[in-house]
């Protein structure tokens, strides 16, 4: 067998070559696979039941009002942060904020309000708002159930979930006549009729709405 100036023969080299070669290899697919570190500085994710990461909630449709309950997150700054509900006044209050009308503003607009008056104390505030209860939104039972009065819109009941909620039905209400009055945006009104005994049957199931705000379900 034919020798180098070290002694090695020319396979012995080879195979030197290659284990350096292949370890190589294997040290970039494990740098290229390993997750990044995240900055200190960026601010913190959650994730969706997906695995999808969940951003801020900026939501510039529902509009907050009063006995809302809001959880209010400025990053960085847990002594602000805090969940909090919407007082009968309409108002909230926060450290370094003071009081700030939150009924009648929408999420977004109600996180650009707290950043800029913490503005004068805190560099860049970042502020999140995200709705944890809707308490303003409601529907009315009236009639002959056991419960009459007001009730909150959370959880989208049906008209169903309605009565229940309300104690069920007295002794002589008229089961087939229920009708639900809803208000269209035009102010004017529908009525919207529905049969328990059909319903609880399994017949004409589209008649159990999921009711709106400001629904009254009407029980002769």
């Amino acid at each position: 067998m034919t020798k180098t100036a070290n002694g090695f023969g020319r396979y012995g080299l080879v195979a030197v070559s290659t284990y350096f070669l292949l370890s190589s290899v294997l040290w970039a697919q494990t740098r290229s696979s390993a997750p990044a570190a995240k900055s200190p500085d960026t601010p913190p994710t959650t994730q969706n039941a997906d695995g999808s990461i969940a951003t801020n909630a900026h939501n510039d449709n529902f509009v907050i009002g009063n006995d809302d309950v809001l959880a209010i997150n400025v990053w960085k700054e847990p002594d602000i942060s805090r969940s909090i509900p919407v007082r009968s006044d309409g108002k909230i209050s926060l450290p370094l904020v003071g009081e700030v009308q939150a009924a009648g503003q929408t999420p977004l607009k109600l996180e650009q309000q707290i950043a800029s008056k913490l503005q004068s104390y805190i560099s860049e505030p970042q502020v999140t708002v995200i709705v944890q209860q809707i308490n303003s939104q409601k529907f009315n039972v009236m009639g002959q159930v056991a419960r009459p009065g007001s009730y909150s819109i959370a959880n989208s009941p049906t008209v169903l979930d309605a009565i229940a909620l309300a104690g069920g039905f007295r002794d002589f209400a008229k089961q087939k006549s229920i009708y639900v009055l809803r208000q269209n945006p035009d102010g004017s009104e529908i009525r919207i009729p529905f049969n328990y005994k059909e319903v609880i049957k399994g017949k004409n199931p589209a008649q159990n709405v999921k009711l709106q705000p400001r629904d009254t379900i009407f029980v002769p």
